[in-house]
This record gives C-alpha cells, sequence and structure tokens, in this order.
C-alpha cells in the first residue's frame, strides 16, 4: 500500500480485486446521483450504473487484469482509478503510454483533492512502466467542465469524438494527454 497525502486526511492506495468491484459500483453509482442532482445526466445518465452488467463486468476485467488501484481510508473505497486498453474510439497512440480507463471519487469527499492524488499515483505507475504519455478520455458534453478538470491536471486536449448512443443521441467524448519527462 501507497500512502498517498497533501492535506490533513491520509489516503492510502492500493490494488484493487474483484471483491472491490462493488464498492467502485457504489462510487459510479454516488457519482450519477450527484451529476443527475447538479443537472448533468449527460455524462452517465440517471440510472444506477451497477445495474448495468456490461460495465460490472468492465470493472471486474480491470481488476483481473490488476489495472484497478482504490484511494482507501480506512476500511472505506473513497477513490478508483482504473488503466488499461484505450477504448476502440480512440486512435492509437505513437509511443508507450498509460491509459486511464476510470476515475471516480467519493463525492462525500469532493474538494479533498482526491482525483489529484489518484492521477499523481498513476503518472508514478506510468513513468515506472516506461510509458512516455498518459492518456485519458472523458465526457466533453455540456460546458466541458471534466475536460477543463484534466487540463488544469496538466493534461493537454487531443482527439475529439463521438459515441452513438441508442435513440441516435451521440455521447461526445475528449482525449486528453500529458507527456512524461
Amino acid at each position: 500500500m501507497v500512502k498517498v497525502s497533501d492535506s490533513a486526511e491520509w489516503t492510502d492506495v492500493r490494488r484493487g480485486d474483484s471483491g472491490d468491484v462493488p464498492s467502485v459500483m457504489a462510487l459510479l453509482d454516488g457519482a450519477v446521483r450527484w451529476l443527475d442532482a447538479n443537472g448533468r445526466p449527460g455524462q452517465w445518465g440517471t440510472e444506477p450504473l451497477s445495474a448495468s452488467g456490461r460495465l460490472t463486468t468492465l470493472i471486474a476485467g480491470i481488476a483481473a487484469d490488476g489495472g484497478l488501484h482504490l484511494a482507501v481510508r480506512g476500511d472505506r473505497v473513497v477513490g478508483a482509478l482504473g488503466v488499461g486498453q484505450p477504448p476502440a474510439y480512440v486512435a492509437p497512440a505513437a509511443e508507450p503510454e498509460l491509459y486511464i480507463v476510470l476515475l471516480v471519487t467519493d463525492r462525500e469527499a469532493a474538494g479533498q483533492g482526491l482525483g489529484r492524488r489518484l492521477l499523481a499515483y498513476a503518472r508514478r505507475l506510468a513513468v515506472a512502466s516506461g510509458a512516455g504519455v498518459m492518456r485519458v478520455d472523458c465526457y466533453a458534453g455540456d460546458d466541458r467542465a471534466l475536460v477543463r478538470y484534466y487540463e488544469s491536471q496538466g493534461f493537454t486536449a487531443t482527439q475529439e469524438f463521438t459515441v452513438p448512443q441508442a435513440g441516435g443521441d451521440s455521447w461526445p467524448g475528449q482525449v486528453l494527454e500529458q507527456q512524461l519527462g
């Protein structure tokens, strides 16, 4: 376990496993509730993501591949970072990379820098693996607040994309990257 702290409260980061999938799904459900309550249902909809067998299987796969890392305080999971292969709609990187496939934090811990700390942890993972770049994709709709968040963390917007949704709508996305070294 790695101690990560730049505030009054310690956060441990540990590797997650299949037994942690329900905790990650609970974080995602909390994020959906928060987004919906704040008039931002475009990102993940309004229904609990834990009801999605596809997403639960995806998170379990990230854990099985060794790419799930959890921010914990005591026994409580307060954040999750997933690293793995970029989705099919993202162009391949020109150099070795670490791709962030999941970043979510407990909304009750909002404003405590957990996302920033998990991104710093991801940078350490990337450097240790020999990656020259770290990439992530995110929702780029509404006011692009999530894109601005990643830019504030040192990422640069690169590829825009859309993912077709049921009903003919499209989900707007943005790939961002951060050069390492």
